[in-house]
């Protein structure tokens, strides 16, 4: 964008409004913001994307502060022009790495992150509970059709068994009928009607 291509000119004319004194500000041109932080009488200046916020890249400028010290001291204030540009561009560049792309630069996004962790490990808990109840209800559902089918199966034998006792009966009940109708027919025709030739 803009920002980019005039980096240069944009970033010279920040600095001729800078003070002195320890400040930190973000001036907004197009959708980037210069972030700027003056400590011990040396400026760091950096670009970012506006929808970065300031609270990363302000611990960035503060990370580059501090490791500018611990390498160079005094030293650091006094050193030409890009004397140091060739040690401390490969500490800023991995620096801008990891603030970047690690979520543990910014304490806050860091918090942020394990609570969707452990969120998302409570939710497929949750899912996973809701699944074994889903499987338990479905046992239980089997289970109970089951039995439902057992009893209908044992009730059905039931009925079967009495039909077939009734049927059986039946049958006793006619051949034993038919048995005496034929004994009696005997009888009549050798005692006749009214038992006159089975006398004494």
């Amino acid at each position: 964008g803009g920002a980019q291509g005039n980096f240069t000119t944009v970033t010279r004319r920040i600095l001729e409004k800078l003070p002195r004194e320890d400040s930190r500000m973000s001036y907004v041109y197009d959708s980037h913001v210069f972030h700027y932080l003056v400590a011990n009488g040396l400026v760091y200046l950096c670009m970012a994307d506006e929808d970065f916020g300031r609270r990363l890249p302000f611990a960035f400028l503060e990370d580059a502060a501090r490791k500018w010290m611990d390498m160079y001291g005094e030293r650091g204030q006094t050193a030409l022009a890009y004397g140091m540009n060739e040690d401390f561009s490969r500490v800023l560049q991995r620096q801008m790495d990891f603030f970047s792309k690690n979520p543990a630069a910014d304490p806050i996004n860091q918090v942020r992150s394990e609570i969707e962790e452990v969120r998302a490990v409570m939710v497929e808990n949750i899912e996973k509970v809701l699944e074994r109840g889903e499987k338990i209800e479905l046992l239980v559902d089997k289970t109970e059709h089951l039995n439902q089918q057992a009893f209908r199966f044992k009730k059905a034998t039931t009925q079967l068994k009495r039909t077939y006792y009734c049927k059986n009966l039946k049958i006793t009940l006619l051949i034993a009928f038919i048995v005496l109708v034929i004994i009696l027919v005997i009888v009549l025709s050798v005692c006749g009607i009214r038992f006159d030739r089975c006398g004494a």
